[in-house]
């Protein structure tokens, strides 16, 4: 390509090659961190981090200045504290703010596709080895072979991503920007993981050492992922809540069944809303609004029920083991027991 990304591409994308290159030619050393010139840079990433694990929010601001350090020094902070619930979440929200810019890179350069062939080919094709390319008949659609979609889209439940909902012409899979981003937050997210995990910082700058000691007391009701049992329930909610224990994130539809469930079940709103606060991208008051519009507290005023069994085998949350013989919803479960143990007492 005749064109190359410009300071402002790769701020946008620290994690791509160019900016670890970019860094190598500006010969920065780790022990210039210390410098005072550097403090903001340093409170900037501490601010990035704090923002994303505590209210759930992407970090919105861009200093193409600054960005490519700041991303560095948020990598060894997160790699200094340790912590493995701040390093998920972490990762998957510095991928869902790459996720923001590169969608909208995509819609506002269609009269360049040029650019935007590069930037699909830097982001999917050289880092995640899926090719993607602008359809010729109308720029705002880009198409991948039905096999890379079908690996990818393996990782959401929900039914607009199943193949038979997608248009697909020729061995291509069509999607807007934002469902070809979407695609590979997955990768993006675990990319961004593995780079904290393989880091190596013989010495860490004692600016950095001092601010990660200054999050670290107040992240520190982060630090520790809350268990729940899960022994009295049906295998597909035990999955979920399984899941949510080692702070792994849940699809949609699986938190869906599992708050519909503890509202049958009668369980109080404040402990449905504890259940997800191991979730990466867990935002309390977000969360709180979800589970009273599914009770039917807010919104529609509809309460929601519990999916059924058919629906979770169609969306592959079914986990049945014997004991779901002859249930048709998951609030079943069990209650052939209790109704054998009461008859006999």
């Amino acid at each position: 390509m005749s064109i190359r990304l410009g300071t402002s591409d790769i701020a946008k994308y620290p994690f791509l090659r160019e900016a670890s290159e970019y860094v190598r030619q500006t010969g920065f050393g780790f022990e210039e961190f210390d410098r005072p010139e550097m403090q903001y840079i340093v409170d900037r990433a501490a601010r990035r981090i704090e923002q994303e694990i505590v209210t759930g929010q992407v970090f919105d601001e861009f200093d193409e200045r600054t960005e490519i350090l700041t991303f560095l020094i948020s990598l060894m902070i997160v790699k200094s504290l340790g912590m493995e619930p701040i390093l998920r979440k972490y990762s998957l929200f510095e991928s869902m703010r790459a996720e923001k810019f590169l969608v909208r890179d995509l819609e506002q350069l269609k009269s360049k596709n040029e650019k935007r062939q590069l930037l699909l080919f830097k982001i999917f094709e050289e880092l995640f080895k899926v090719k993607v390319d602008i359809d010729t008949t109308d720029s705002r659609l880009f198409k991948v072979r039905v096999v890379d979609y079908l690996l990818r889209a393996s990782h959401f439940h929900e039914q607009e991503w199943k193949l038979v909902n997608r248009l697909v012409h020729g061995g291509y899979v069509y999607l807007d920007a934002d469902e070809t981003v979407r695609l590979i937050r997955v990768e993006l997210s675990a990319l961004i993981y593995d780079r904290v995990k393989e880091m190596s910082i013989p010495s860490v700058p004692d600016a950095i050492k001092s601010r990660t000691e200054n999050l670290k007391e107040k992240l520190r009701p982060y630090f520790e992922y809350r268990t729940y049992k899960v022994s009295d329930y049906p295998p597909c909610v035990k999955h979920a809540i399984e899941v949510m224990n080692r702070g792994e994130n849940l699809p949609h539809s699986a938190r869906v069944m599992l708050a519909t469930y503890m509202l049958a079940i009668e369980k109080p709103v404040d402990e449905i809303i504890a259940l997800f606060q191991n979730a990466p991208d867990y935002n309390e008051r977000i969360t709180r609004y979800q589970v009273q519009h599914l009770a039917g507290e807010k919104g529609s005023r509809t309460r929601y029920s519990v999916p059924s069994c058919d629906k979770l085998r169609n969306e592959n949350l079914c986990f049945a083991t014997a004991e779901c013989s002859g249930i048709i919803n998951p609030v079943q479960f069990g209650r052939r027991a209790r109704n054998n143990d009461n008859a006999g007492r």
